[in-house]
């Protein structure tokens, strides 16, 4: 069911009641220091919406191994985890979809046209200094017109070179070793080669074998237990090698900065345990490389900021099985980006900005019958913020314009190669998508208490996997749109003194409505032969709960906690036919998505030791949409313990940890038949110099 007129002018009037000031913070954990009694404070960030962040010592607390480990502390997210160090890790937020989400490494989206997924356990934590998670989009009104084009975002920001006085170099040698085999040696090296330049390089290596034991236990709808047995993961190998470079420069009232990234592995695929299979043979090899740059100026009351980038990704995947299907297919894309920003403050209250961004895509593949997308992707950005005593308020209007060529490769009727090609032109989208975020500052004098809402409507395109995968694709797919509202508040409080020297809480309640949701549906009488169809209609509740405190119980200590907790009511009304009360999927709550979910974080910091905690759970869910007891799946939860010890050693500082993940063994699956590891370890060892 659509959202109707009245509804709609309802929300609205429930945002202008609501709105908050654009003042509103976020307190990094590393912005507040012990020093001989004295507390510093660092300065905070201000949006009209808050993000979810983790940077600094907060992050490198964290038991945590990739990007996606990190984000499952934060409220709203569903991480998709098939297990093991090189297992896929894929994020959705607010039940909205994977593809729904905007991934950004240092300010520029990651693509992948292919399958529209970034698999976030390939990037890791080495070199990364903060990640924020935005819903909706960013407040931040001077940004490219990519930025708008997502329900949700997620920042993935690099260390940059920071120098003590009187020092031109930095280099950081890491060594983790754990469980499954973990070897993981890492290198930084930063320099400072003038007042105006500096560089960076940071390479890495991972490799593990991927096995460890786990107990499988299923227990039918009459009580009995199917199966109950220990078995060793197998096919969970990784080898994979990162290299990134950058260049940073100043310029007078501006900068720039250049970045280089490749990524090279090969992995085993363990798959699925089904039908009494405990050990399968695909195997994955991917090359990733891309090269990007931003320039930023200021020219008085006017700003430019440019970012290009050039992607070239390279995956195959192999299964030898011919019981199954034998494949050996090679996937090639090719990605070309540049963005022009432009920000003019027309008052002291009253900025705008215009943002014009061009994409090519192009992905080519070993499949028979592949039909060579190229994909012209034009995005123009308008917005505007303006601010009146303690309310401020910022509107924008994206421009969406996709040409898409195909090649079809004609073929006699003996499957001989005819000479030329036939090229097609499936029909250009056009799509124009508005957003309005506003707040206001409830006390007069003080910042402690905001109030904050939004409106956003976007899309997502069909990915080339979804319009022209071989005997799955379908041309003829829609768009997918989403509608987000929210409205939510937020009360902090700061001393400079005493035990309580941060307090703060957030609460968010939103619905989002997703319509024209592609999936995937039977083809034909065969259950193995798939369609993608545009028939999907999900509708989302829900409710954030966020609170994180900052204590000093002493001079010499520090407490930090953090609680998360979302409650989600994500239903699918795709097929109003299928109602049947014993198995129907007709507003079942989708599959994956729990209705209750949450994390908490603690560190104690005490001269030099460290101790994390912290706590992950997810709900009772349904691996289909059809809730009924045979797709039930059981909650989960797992505790990790860290130690930290930073000591000197021979003039240089030596960071120290021991890691114990999953403490109470539990066994569980975040996806069916993919069970997680069990009580696991890792040693961590970081000399700088």
């Amino acid at each position: 069911m659509q959202v109707g007129r009245t509804e709609f002018v309802f929300v609205l009037l429930l945002f202008i009641c609501s709105c908050v000031n654009a003042q509103q913070t976020e307190v990094p954990f590393d912005t507040l220091r012990n020093l001989d009694n004295v507390v510093v404070w660092g300065s905070r960030d201000k949006e009209i919406v808050p993000s979810q962040k983790l940077d600094g010592k907060r992050l490198e607390s964290l038991s945590s191994f990739s990007v996606a480990d990190a984000i499952r502390y934060f409220a709203g997210v569903q991480i998709k985890d098939y297990g093991g160090v090189g297992g896929l890790k894929t994020v959705d937020v607010r039940s909205m979809g994977t593809n729904h989400m905007g991934v950004f490494y240092d300010g520029i989206q990651l693509g992948n046209a292919q399958n529209g997924q970034v698999d976030l356990g390939k990037y890791s934590l080495d070199n990364v200094e903060s990640i924020s998670l935005y819903n909706g989009q960013k407040s931040d009104i001077f940004q490219p017109a990519k930025d708008y084009g997502s329900a949700g975002s997620i920042y993935i920001r690099t260390r940059r070179p920071q120098f003590d006085e009187g020092k031109n170099y930095n280099v950081r040698v890491a060594m983790k070793g754990g469980s499954f085999g973990l070897l993981n040696p890492s290198v930084r090296w930063e320099q400072r080669w003038t007042p105006k330049l500096t560089s960076s390089l940071s390479a890495e290596y991972v490799n593990a074998t991927g096995k460890y034991k786990f107990r499988y236990r299923r227990v039918l709808q009459d009580g009995t237990t199917a199966w109950d047995t220990t078995a060793v993961r197998q096919n969970g190998d990784i080898q994979s090698f990162r290299l990134e470079g950058s260049l940073f420069g100043k310029l007078i009232d501006g900068q720039w900065n250049v970045k280089t990234y490749f990524y090279d592995s090969e992995k085993g695929i363990p798959g699925a345990i089904v039908n009494n299979v405990w050990k399968r043979e695909q195997r994955q090899w991917d090359r990733n490389f891309f090269a990007q740059g931003n320039y930023k100026k200021t020219f008085g009351d006017y700003e430019l900021m440019i970012n290009a980038k050039y992607a070239h990704d390279y995956m195959r995947y192999l299964n030898p099985d011919t019981t199954l299907m034998y494949l050996d297919n090679k996937f090639y894309q090719q990605e070309a980006y540049i963005s022009i920003a432009n920000h003019y403050s027309i008052t002291n209250n009253w900025d705008v900005a215009l943002s014009t961004d061009y994409q090519f895509n192009y992905l080519d593949a070993t499949l028979q019958d592949f039909v060579y997308p190229k994909r012209h992707t034009m995005l123009w950005a308008l917005a505007s913020t303006y601010s009146l005593g303690r309310f401020r308020a910022m509107v924008s209007l994206l421009g969406t314009h996709i040409i898409e060529k195909v090649t079809r490769i004609k073929y006699a009727e003996d499957d001989e190669l005819l000479p030329g090609a036939e090229t097609g032109t499936p029909d250009n989208t056009n799509k124009f998508t508005p957003a309005v975020f506003m707040s206001f500052r409830a006390l007069k004098d003080s910042n402690d208490l905001l109030f904050r809402a939004f409106y956003k409507r976007i899309f997502r395109m069909p990915t080339f996997n979804d319009l022209y995968y071989t005997d799955i694709g379908n041309i003829a797919l829609k768009p997918e749109f989403a509608t987000q509202y929210n409205i939510g508040v937020t009360y902090q409080h700061d001393e400079e003194e005493g035990f309580f020297r941060h307090v703060e809480a957030k609460t968010d309640v939103y619905y989002n409505h997703v319509d024209d949701k592609i999936i995937a549906v039977p083809k034909g009488s065969g259950q193995y032969r798939w369609m993608m169809m545009n028939i999907g209609l999900v509708k989302i509740k829900g409710v954030d709960v966020q609170m994180n405190a900052v204590m000093v119980p002493h001079r010499d200590w520090m407490l930090n906690v953090s609680l998360k907790y979302t409650y989600q009511k994500a239903q699918d009304f795709s097929d109003p036919t299928d109602n049947d009360p014993v198995a129907g999927t007709y507003g079942g709550q989708i599959a994956y998505i729990p209705w209750h979910s949450g994390s908490v974080i603690g560190n104690l910091t005490w001269k030099g030791w460290g101790m994390n905690y912290s706590f992950v759970y997810v709900g009772e869910r349904y691996h289909v949409s059809s809730n009924i007891l045979a797709n039930h799946e059981e909650p989960w939860y797992t505790h990790d313990l860290s130690l930290t010890k930073d000591v000197k050693l021979w003039g240089c500082k030596v960071n120290l940890a021991l890691e114990c993940n999953n403490v109470l063994n539990q066994q569980y699956d975040v996806i069916l038949n993919y069970p997680m590891p069990g009580r696991n370890w890792k040693g961590i060892i970081k000399w700088n110099f």
